[in-house]
């Protein structure tokens, strides 16, 4: 039952095929291979994996059900009496670990964390009111004023729940909170829509989550409202229709969104509302958005971006000033707009099967996500600046904790990202050890990969089975930091392999036992910043692959502040098998000076001492 409901969900809502809950075609390329699908297998992502389903979960479990109030607040909205403790939109969290839940029993069923789960899911029942409001906030404030103030998070709160119904009926077939879902998504649109009271969302998020009920459900009812809520933007409803100060650009609420140019505001809500965009435009097929988040896109990657893939250089707003004005020290980088650049650049990719949104992808996912969590799989940030004195530290939990279960639901589908299929291709976007079982076709497929990525660019791919030879080519990414590789097919080395979009396209007929080698040249790379964003001016930083580079105090045999790099700077790369759970480390020497550089996501696990991302430059 589980495998039905997770590929009907892929074939809905990615790719141009119809299926009998929506009847619609996508106006997506590519569709990925579900990570219900793929089982990850190599040294690096494998034990993060078990780490997450073994440590990650039970602290968020422990901090919603003993350390914090977030799981009291469901029984006693229940009830209908007792306060409510935390912050208004702290029901979220707990909607985000049930989601994480839900992707960890996909692929490892578990009894008593199933048990678990069903035990909040009939909190939740029972925490919802006759009309089908569910809040806890409003429940145990006053009824009487909900829906007056549009930056109290109800529809965020809303959207998270549907997202984690979704998947926690996907997962298993059980339909008890999905129906808790629908009941408050229809009381939601019994009060907002065409003809009806106007609403603009302050945070985003129930958009992509309405356009996944819609794909469960096809109900095409639910798509209108979620493009119903992004055509409201830009129109002076925010301002007018609530209490409380609102700041147009904070809420990305000062034009139409098919208008919008440049990004603004607070980061993670502007992923949310871009990944709305995205998901609404696959059915509707609205070019408009599309060209819109090309724009935005530009204006992101290009001038609003650190080199970990961060976005969002401000405390003030958790988001953005002006172009180029990326801080090391002050820099927020919230772990959860990271993850919703992995969001939005994997619907990028779908739309047009360019290599440059992955690369993107890839740059968030293993510098500013992956640093958003301990080794340990214990301990969170919330900020991830790219240089500290010391003082920075991950915690065990935050009262606004909106990180750590945005991590304990982005980890356990990691696997979404690897692959995908399109009517004329398979596509493999990461390179993660991994074995695949899909469809091409209504051909069966079954991949394996094998490779030690992101320490070294050795990759094997092999086809372990088909049900009948596999016309369609096979699409290999070449990783945009990569200047040289060679592939070779069954022995034989490909000399001029095209390129299209930065993917590798080699044609042929693919049957059980063939096998493709994939050599990327991972040289460490001395990397300028551009020279409009001031505080790297005279500073250069260090990547190799898709990994950002670090010095701790801790590895260094200088003067902290004396740390530099030049042009006659000399690197060593060695793998330490017993340094933070296993890392390639970068020495930098210059005559009888030399520094040790690790990377970006590991550093704060050892003791308290300074980094920094970006180092001095002598010699320009």
């Amino acid at each position: 039952m589980k495998r039905f409901f997770i590929i009907t969900f892929i074939c809905a809502i990615f790719v141009g095929c119809k299926t009998e809950q929506t009847g619609k075609q996508s106006f997506r390329m590519i569709a990925p291979v579900d990570f219900s699908h793929v089982k990850i297998t190599d040294n690096f992502w494998a034990p993060r994996l078990h780490s997450h389903a073994t440590t990650t979960l039970a602290v968020c479990i422990d901090q919603i059900e003993n350390q914090t109030g977030r799981i009291r607040n469901f029984e006693n909205a229940a009830k209908g009496e007792g306060e409510h403790s935390g912050i208004f939109f702290d029901d979220s969290d707990v909607y985000k670990a049930l989601e994480g839940i839900a992707y960890t029993l996909a692929n490892h069923p578990d009894p008593d964390l199933e048990r678990k789960a069903d035990e909040w899911i009939d909190k939740f029942a029972a925490a919802q009111r006759s009309d089908g409001y569910i809040n806890t906030f409003y429940t145990l404030t006053g009824l009487e004023k909900r829906w007056r103030n549009m930056d109290k998070h109800e529809m965020y709160c809303a959207g998270h729940m549907t997202e984690a119904a979704v998947a926690y009926y996907q997962a298993t077939g059980k339909r008890k909170l999905l129906d808790v879902a629908i009941r408050m998504v229809d009381h939601m649109m019994s009060l907002f829509g065409p003809g009806k009271r106007h609403w603009v969302p302050g945070h985003e998020e129930i958009e992509l989550a309405l356009v996944k009920l819609y794909t469960v459900t096809g109900e095409e009812k639910y798509l209108d409202f979620a493009n119903w809520l992004l055509e409201e933007r830009g129109h002076g409803h925010g301002s007018k229709g609530g209490e409380g100060a609102w700041n147009t650009l904070y809420y990305q609420d000062d034009k139409p969104v098919r208008e919008m140019t440049d990004i603004a505001g607070h980061a993670v809500r502007a992923m949310y509302l871009y990944c709305g965009m995205a998901d609404v435009a696959a059915f509707k097929r609205d070019t408009g958005y599309i060209d819109a988040m090309h724009r935005l896109w530009d204006d992101v990657v290009l001038r609003n971006m650190y080199v970990t893939g961060g976005i969002g250089s401000s405390h003030h707003n958790e988001g953005f000033t002006e172009d180029y004005d990326l801080p090391n020290y002050e820099a927020y980088c919230e772990t959860c707009a990271s993850v919703g650049m992995v969001y939005w650049n994997w619907r990028m990719n779908q739309f047009t099967g360019d290599s440059k949104y992955i690369d993107i992808l890839e740059r968030a996912m293993y510098n500013g996500a992956l640093a958003g969590i301990s080794l340990k799989g214990d301990m969170f940030f919330y900020v991830n600046p790219l240089a500290s004195k010391g003082n920075h530290h991950r915690q065990a939990w935050y009262g606004c904790a909106c990180c750590p279960s945005q991590i304990s639901r982005f980890l356990p589908s990691v696997g979404n990202y690897i692959y995908g299929v399109s009517s004329d291709a398979v596509w493999v976007h990461l390179y993660i050890g991994s074995v695949a079982e899909f469809e091409v076709n209504k051909k069966s497929v079954k991949l394996r990969q094998e490779t030690g990525y992101p320490w070294d660019g050795a990759v094997t791919l092999t086809v372990e089975s088909v049900s009948s030879p596999l016309k369609e080519s096979i699409r290999l990414r070449t990783p945009g930091w990569c200047k040289s590789y060679t592939i070779i097919v069954n022995g034989e080395t490909i000399a001029s392999p095209v390129v299209e979009k930065g993917y590798v396209v080699l044609n042929r007929k693919w049957n059980a036992g063939d096998r493709i080698t994939v050599a990327f040249d991972m040289p460490v790379e001395v990397v300028a910043a551009d020279a409009r964003v001031k505080e790297d001016l005279g500073k250069r930083a260090i990547q190799r692959g898709p990994l950002v580079y670090c010095v701790e105090e801790a590895d260094s045999n200088e003067a902290f502040d004396q740390i530099a790099l030049s042009p006659e700077t000399m690197f060593r790369v060695e793998f330490q098998p017993s340094l933070l759970n296993g890392v390639t480390t970068v020495t930098a020497k210059r005559g009888d000076r030399s520094f040790t550089l690790i990377p970006y996501y590991a550093w704060d696990n050892r003791e308290a001492g300074e980094m920094k991302v970006w180092l001095d430059y002598e010699g320009e």
